[in-house]
């Protein structure tokens, strides 16, 4: 299951971490493989519940980014 899916008695109580946006990352990594497998395969209709995981862990890190401002303004390395 997806470290997005959070209870609601603990939403907004989670640390979050480096740790935990890298498994979103490695999480959301192994899940585009698999909706392109399954699609390379033909069987499209079998990667909907992928894409609705895919699409929460995006949600999910984009508030985090939007939540913090600095990230933005910090230079690439």
């Amino acid at each position: 299951m997806s470290v997005a899916f959070v209870p609601d008695w603990l939403r907004g109580k989670a640390e979050v971490n480096q740790e935990t946006i890298q498994r979103l990352l490695e999480e959301n990594d192994q899940l585009i493989r698999c909706i392109v497998e399954y699609q390379n395969k033909g069987r499209a209709n079998e990667c909907v519940q992928y894409q609705h995981v895919l699409h929460r862990n995006l949600i999910y890190l984009a508030t985090i980014a939007d939540a913090n401002p600095t990230s933005a303004s910090k230079p690439m390395e």
